[in-house]
């Protein structure tokens, strides 16, 4: 059955040829548009049809048997229904032409269908700004800890700067110190020498005495 016949097939039930046209004109439209925006269109009973992307991969032709490279591409993918898989192996009995093959729409299914629509872009905007909101936080959070956290490390930074010149003021002392006492020890390194020629001349008068 091509897009004529199916016209034909359901032209008595839609009030004429050109209504039926147009009414599978609008499915198709509506479920080509769909599917290339990446939506999935799902009929109870039927199937549904969903874009899959296929990743670059390697193909032989079928005629010389060579290996293709083939590219990254998307294809429109359809999904048969349980129901319409039970018809067609037989496990369920095809109803007669009056009736319908496919299950019919709970009530309030098809009035829900933009509202529902609205009601998810919604919910996606209100996570969007919620994630925002909370990535605002956390940066605010950051700067307001980077702050306190600065005047820490110049009071730290400030005492090690003290303690440093408190260590050169009294190695500085220490030295000078030092250096007072190191001449005293040379004084004094000096000064025994006269010692020992006094008690030589004291020696040498003693003997000189004896002597006499």
């Amino acid at each position: 059955m091509n897009k004529a016949q199916l016209v034909e097939a359901i032209a008595d039930k839609l009030g004429g040829r050109q209504n039926a046209a147009d009414a599978v004109d609008a499915v198709l439209d509506a479920i080509v548009r769909a599917v290339v925006a990446g939506d999935r269109v799902s009929v109870t009973g039927f199937g549904s049809f969903e874009k899959v992307d296929r990743p670059a991969r390697y193909a032989r032709n079928p005629q010389t048997g060579e290996r293709v490279r083939v590219k990254k591409t998307s294809v429109p993918r359809f999904r048969a229904g349980q129901g319409f898989k039970d018809l067609v192996s037989g496990s369920k009995k095809l109803p007669k032409g009056g009736e319908v093959a496919v299950k019919k729409a709970p009530k309030g299914s098809l009035t829900g269908g933009v509202s529902a629509r609205a009601t998810t872009k919604a919910a996606a905007k209100k996570a969007a700004a919620k994630k925002g909101a909370a990535k605002k936080t956390a940066a605010t959070a950051r700067k307001t800890a980077a702050k306190k956290a600065a005047p820490a490390k110049k009071a730290a930074t400030a005492k090690t700067a003290a303690a440093k010149k408190t260590t050169a003021k009294k190695s500085a002392t220490a030295k000078k110190a030092t250096s007072k006492t190191a001449p005293a020890k040379k004084t004094t390194a000096k000064k025994a020498p006269a010692r020992k020629a006094t008690a030589r001349n004291t020696a040498a008068k003693k003997t000189a005495v004896r002597r006499k």
